[in-house]
């Protein structure tokens, strides 16, 4: 990883200045989507898992809620699309990424950077190459490279009876490929495209999937 004065202190800074904006100006927003979170479907807003973080280190995710609740957490690691398991709000807030904004909350804690590796279950980091746990050096992002992989992720497994098997051999060490590349030459400049690219892709894919929130919510309430 680079050694320069932005991966030293000027990501946590700006991570930190970033996430607390986001928070302040998200809040309206981020109240009602888990207002709407709990009267569509019963169960809490918030969906918390454990993931591994910078230097190995667990910790708890925070997301809103996109699937029916189930105590005891049983089902599948890896979601296709077209999960039963998902609520028909929820399908919106996976298409649109509504569902990872509470992250900033991580990002404030210093759990995770705006931009980095996507954060993985310890199960599958388990499974990490010594050269693919280099990415653990970094704190894990919101978004980052592999963000175009993520956001078409549900699709990709569509037709794949063995989900975890198709992830393991070909999504995870594609994404990680790229997340090694990111690591190896971090700089505020591509932080704040990564960003801003992330923002439009939101924007974009919230209009684009507008009206089906609009009949869910004529339906469900």
């Amino acid at each position: 990883m680079t050694q320069s004065f932005y991966c030293r202190a000027g990501k946590r800074w700006f991570d930190a200045a970033c996430a607390l904006f986001g928070l302040i100006v998200l809040s309206p927003l981020l109240f009602l989507v888990a207002l709407f979170v709990k009267l569509t479907s019963s169960g809490p807003a918030f969906f918390r898992q454990v993931r591994i973080g910078q230097f190995s280190r667990p910790f708890q995710i925070f997301k809103f809620r996109t699937m029916k609740h189930s105590p005891s957490d049983s089902g599948p690691l890896l979601t296709a699309e077209g999960d039963a398991r998902v609520t028909p709000f929820g399908k919106w807030l996976r298409k649109s990424k509504v569902d990872e904004l509470p992250q900033l909350l991580n990002v404030l804690l210093g759990d995770m950077s705006l931009v980095g590796p996507r954060p993985e279950v310890p199960r599958y980091v388990g499974e990490y190459t010594d050269r693919q746990k280099k990415i653990l050096v970094l704190k894990p992002g919101i978004t980052g490279r592999t963000a175009n992989i993520y956001v078409y992720e549900e699709q990709l497994f569509r037709g794949h009876a063995d989900k975890e098997t198709f992830y393991l051999t070909t999504i995870l060490p594609a994404k990680l490929e790229i997340d090694i590349a990111y690591c190896e030459s971090v700089s505020f400049t591509e932080d704040v495209k990564l960003i801003i690219q992330t923002l439009w892709k939101i924007f974009m894919r919230m209009t684009e999937f507008q009206e089906p929130v609009q009949r869910t919510s004529q339906t469900q309430i």
